[in-house]
């Protein structure tokens, strides 16, 4: 994907390691400010959103969803029977 179709999909993975990353380690609430990961959203056509899951992978089990309707890597509303490539799942 080139730079004038949009966001390729490794910057969507890395935005979405440091957000997951940031959230695990609890980073982000300690230094008490948003750090690049989080503050950029990407939009939903860029990761393939859907409002369905994919097999038992929806936004609700995924860590970087934030109920009622939003995530922490994708912009716009999400609903909890979404999904996304940058799906990540909640440690059980």
């Amino acid at each position: 994907m080139t730079e004038s179709q949009g966001i390729s999909r490794r910057r969507i993975l890395t935005i979405a390691a440091g957000v997951a990353g940031a959230s695990a380690t609890g980073a982000a609430a300690v230094l008490g400010t948003a750090t690049p990961a989080q503050a950029a959203k990407v939009p939903q056509k860029a990761v393939k959103y859907q409002d369905t899951p994919k097999g038992e992978a929806s936004c609700e089990n995924c860590e970087l969803f934030e109920a009622p309707s939003s995530c922490k890597t994708v912009d716009g509303t999400v609903s909890p029977q979404g999904w996304c490539m940058v799906y990540v799942k909640k440690p059980s």
